[in-house]
């Protein structure tokens, strides 16, 4: 990189300074996880946005390590964010505002640059694709009481949840944690999702019209929407990067809970995808197939110190033909197949998704009844296809 080049970036990017992490600890920003060296004090050159802060705690030797803690930041151009870490908690803190703006003012004066490891740019596009919808309303709105997301303030919180063997991995994963930390429940709490009934319940609906709502839950999408994201199909899409990020890369067993309600909510409607939310639902099928794809790329990755601190979580249950996605998309792009009228860009971003199941995992969608009669092998979708957005481009 060009000299010039690099401090513009220095200058405009933002910066993450981060005092005393102890040798051995796993820093995350994003999509990147490493182990702290000697000299390490935070990283450099990164890009205004949304972010995902995380780290872990580890032993002497770097053998063991603790829980994932995670939060988000939205950084402005040349902005320095300062924290500090308190041994004895094994946590980054903030600073007071005095002594925050005195290590700014060092920042800026390059006098930590040669401690500063630069962001890595080249995986910023990854990050772009899972959280281009979560802004700085979208962490204001759901982040814990003191910002910090982490497994281990999460038990008890879904103790009656039915539980996946990830889920059951998960809460295995906190009971048997030498570092975990029994939380004072008045101070530490979870995210503030939207709550997601999984059974829709009216008064004076019975028998099949209730049944009706919650075979097709188009009805409760259109009422969520409006009631808990004023009406704004991004904010909803925010959360549910959030939350995937805060599963992901922060561990979180209530992150995946929430990402899983949104999903099953959202490939539960036979109706909103065809006729009222086509422009929601390709929106949405691109952030999923988005969120799968680095999954499993990052599932397939080799092992080292950082993987054996942070195990990924798209484990055996996720490649389960059992698995609830499973189900749920294929009933989802039988849905698309049988439908006489389909949005072109829906129908594209659905291949995309089936594709990308089949040839990652071998998952099979094809159908086992007699529709199969009419299935067309160059052609599995044959639906009438209309651009919604601009007829004219056709």
């Amino acid at each position: 990189m060009e000299p010039e080049t690099a401090l513009g970036l220095v200058q405009n990017g933002a910066t993450l300074l981060l005092l005393d992490v102890p040798q051995f600890t796993l820093i995350g920003i994003d999509t990147l996880m490493f182990s702290v060296g000697p000299v390490f004090k935070g990283i450099k050159m990164i890009p205004p946005g949304p972010h995902f802060i995380y780290y872990s705690s580890s032993n002497r030797d770097g053998s063991e390590f603790s829980p994932i803690v995670g939060f988000f930041i939205d950084t402005c151009p040349s902005e320095v964010i300062v924290r500090k870490w308190d041994q004895q908690d094994e946590q980054l803190v903030k600073l007071s505002e005095e002594e925050e703006e005195r290590y700014c003012q060092s920042v800026k004066s390059l006098e930590f640059d040669r401690q500063l490891g630069p962001y890595t740019l080249s995986q910023y596009g990854d990050w772009k694709r899972l959280s281009n919808y979560i802004t700085k309303t979208t962490i204001e709105r759901i982040e814990p009481v003191g910002g910090e997301i982490t497994v281990s303030h999460e038990s008890g919180m879904v103790g009656n949840t039915p539980k996946t063997s990830m889920e059951k991995a998960l809460d295995q994963q906190l009971r048997n944690s030498k570092f975990s930390k029994s939380a004072d429940k008045s101070q530490k709490r979870g995210c503030y999702y939207t709550s997601i009934p999984r059974v829709i319940k009216h008064k004076g609906i019975h028998g099949q019209e209730l049944t009706s709502l919650n075979l097709d839950k188009t009805q409760l999408l259109e009422s969520i929407l409006m009631k808990d994201y004023g009406g704004s199909e991004d904010l909803l899409l925010g959360e549910l990067q959030f939350a995937f990020i805060a599963f992901l890369m922060g561990q979180s067993l209530e992150g995946f809970l929430q990402w899983k309600s949104l999903v099953s909510l959202l490939f539960g409607c036979n109706e909103a995808p065809f006729h009222t939310r086509s422009l929601l639902f390709t929106k949405f099928i691109r952030v999923i197939y988005y969120q799968l794809k680095f999954g499993f790329q990052k599932d397939q990755t080799g092992s080292s110190n950082v993987e054996k601190g942070s195990s990924l979580l798209l484990d055996e249950s996720w490649l389960s033909a059992d698995s609830f996605l499973h189900h749920l998309c294929k009933d989802f792009f039988s849905l698309v197949q049988e439908a006489s009228v389909v949005d072109g860009d829906l129908l594209s971003w659905t291949r995309k998704l089936r594709d990308l199941l089949e040839n990652t995992l071998g998952w099979d969608f094809q159908q086992t009844s007699t529709v199969d009669e009419l299935y067309c092998e160059e052609d599995e979708f044959a639906p009438v296809v209309v651009m919604l957005e601009d007829p004219s481009e056709q």
